[in-house]
């Protein structure tokens, strides 16, 4: 091949144009929207993820409120006596104790010997005017037939009417001595009998005072004695609830160390302490009791029934000063509530505004919530009976 035909061919094949800068930019804004679009169809085709569920904030078990019968109660304090006490004192005078025979807490029985006094100088006087009736009976026997004698010769005018006025005058005299000296002899006898002492009723010893070898003066006290055992709780009531208690009805009263008893009413007080606004009523305790005289207790009066609301304490939170409950709703989720309480009875207490009937209540752990949270309901454990022992 010639070199000219070279040249020809050369020329022929020269490479085309490079593209312009506008066309490759086009070029690239086209990819761009086409990969745009992909990734959107491709976004749109993928399913929706499902929206979170809030985590519980508590596990709780429910109770419900409910319409309950409530005993109507009057709750006050007061202090434990002796029903009636005796005072056993001395009744003779500058008499020294010989023997003491009762100590405080002993139970004596009517008539019986507590205490005696030395009485040697008694016997002996007593002895002396026995002596000295006899005495008197024997000039009285003679007086007595000289005074017959002159009323058979009365008759017969061998004596004056003043010798026969003479014998029955000295009669009378000697009936008279006769009668002072029987008259003596009863009080010798009265006063030798002072010498014991004895109880004026039954009962329990309640303080003593008698010390063997003392000498004491009339009217000394020497025992206290509460009459028959019998006790009694003075309740200290508030004039407003007085008209509510009457003789016969119930009482529940509690003494120191959780004692508790039934007693029953005797006597409400006619008045009212200006004081303290307080009148006393009277509660007959139970013999054989671990009470005594002196204690202090409190006590609840049954006064009637009424129909309420009632909750567990453990429910009801104090917050603020006021009482609230938290009420749970549609997918498990507290509200916070406000209530009015009324009595405390026992683990339970009344609500008397806030809250119907058949209301779902968290029964506790209601301080660690906050309005609006959501909870976990389970069921509240069943406490097995104990089975009893063979």
């Amino acid at each position: 091949m010639n070199p000219s035909t070279r040249t020809k061919l050369s020329s022929r094949r020269k490479p085309p144009a490079a593209p312009s800068k506008l066309v490759l930019g086009i070029a690239a804004l086209v990819l761009a929207t086409a990969g745009a679009l992909l990734g959107l169809k491709a976004r749109a085709d993928k399913p929706a993820p499902a929206a979170a569920t809030p985590k519980p904030a508590l596990t709780v078990t429910v109770v419900e409120a409910q319409s309950t019968s409530l005993t109507q109660t009057v709750t006050v304090n007061g202090n434990i006596a002796a029903w009636r006490e005796a005072i056993v004192g001395a009744e003779s005078n500058g008499w020294r104790l010989a023997e003491v025979r009762v100590n405080v807490g002993d139970e004596v029985r009517k008539g019986e010997v507590l205490a005696t006094f030395a009485s040697e100088l008694q016997q002996a006087e007593l002895a002396q005017t026995e002596a000295a009736l006899a005495e008197t009976e024997a000039m009285l026997a003679n007086a007595a037939a000289d005074a017959q004698r002159a009323r058979d010769l009365q008759a017969t005018g061998a004596l004056s009417a003043q010798q026969i006025n003479q014998y029955q005058t000295q009669e009378k005299t000697a009936q008279a001595r006769v009668q002072a000296q029987r008259a003596l002899l009863r009080v010798q006898r009265l006063r030798l009998a002072q010498a014991k002492v004895l109880a004026p009723d039954s009962g329990v010893i309640s303080a003593r005072s008698a010390t063997v070898g003392a000498v004491v003066p009339a009217g000394t006290e020497l025992f206290r004695l509460i009459r028959r055992g019998r006790l009694e709780w003075r309740a200290e009531v508030p004039a407003s609830d007085l008209s509510q208690l009457k003789v016969g009805q119930t009482a529940r009263v509690t003494a120191v160390g959780g004692t508790t008893m039934e007693g029953t009413v005797r006597m409400v007080a006619p008045t009212v302490d200006a004081a303290s606004r307080n009148g006393l009523v009277y509660v007959d305790l139970p013999a054989g009791g671990s009470a005594r005289a002196g204690m202090f207790a409190s006590g609840v009066f049954e006064i009637g029934s009424s129909t309420g609301l009632t909750l567990p304490q453990t429910a009801v939170l104090m917050r603020d000063g006021f009482s609230y409950v938290f009420v749970v709703g549609g997918a498990d989720r507290v509200t916070q509530t406000k209530v009015q309480v009324g009595r405390y009875l026992g683990a339970q207490v009344e609500i008397t505004g806030g809250l119907s009937g058949g209301a779902r209540v968290v029964a506790s752990g209601s301080g660690f919530l906050a309005d609006g949270d959501t909870v976990r309901v389970v069921a509240a454990p069943v406490k097995l009976a104990s089975k009893a022992r063979p």
